[in-house]
């Protein structure tokens, strides 16, 4: 249900701007999207992100592309209530940048995110954001998977 301050046509245009900004900031790099669609005064919640603003979400993208140049994100599911857009995504990327000193692996990444953005006056002023770090870090060979289970 939208809430009175938030008109079905303000939630359409919310999720617009997240898309914009998982397509082409994302998916091709292009950093300067995040000013377009986020406020200057923006809060990351994202554990991991510093600065906690703009600056650590562009940072985070920018090493994103560094390790996988080829990155891509998908929005699988999408919606918005209220003043937040919810999205489960599904990034994509050829590991071919050190990390953590470990060498690139040449392994196909894929990371699973949920993502909440909180909308005002058209732009994100919040953002919560839940990668699978472990999932990662076990496909670049950072973190041992864990053994099969006996059966």
């Amino acid at each position: 249900m939208a809430t009175p301050e938030t008109s079905i046509a303000q939630r359409e245009q919310n999720t617009e701007m997240f898309r914009h900004l998982i397509q082409e900031a994302f998916s091709k790099g292009n950093v300067t999207v995040v000013d377009d669609v986020a406020a200057a005064y923006c809060v990351e919640h994202q554990a991991g992100i510093e600065p906690a603003n703009t600056e650590g979400l562009k940072a985070q993208i920018k090493l994103l592309h560094q390790l996988m140049p080829d990155f891509t994100c998908t929005v699988e599911d999408l919606m918005a209530v209220g003043d937040k857009v919810w999205a489960r995504l599904r990034g994509r990327g050829t590991h071919q940048g050190a990390f953590m000193g470990r060498p690139p692996t040449g392994n196909v990444i894929t990371v699973d995110v949920m993502d909440i953005c909180r909308f005002e006056d058209g732009k994100i002023v919040e953002h919560w954001g839940v990668p699978d770090r472990l999932s990662m870090l076990e496909q670049m060979g950072i973190v041992p998977k864990p053994a099969p289970a006996a059966v």
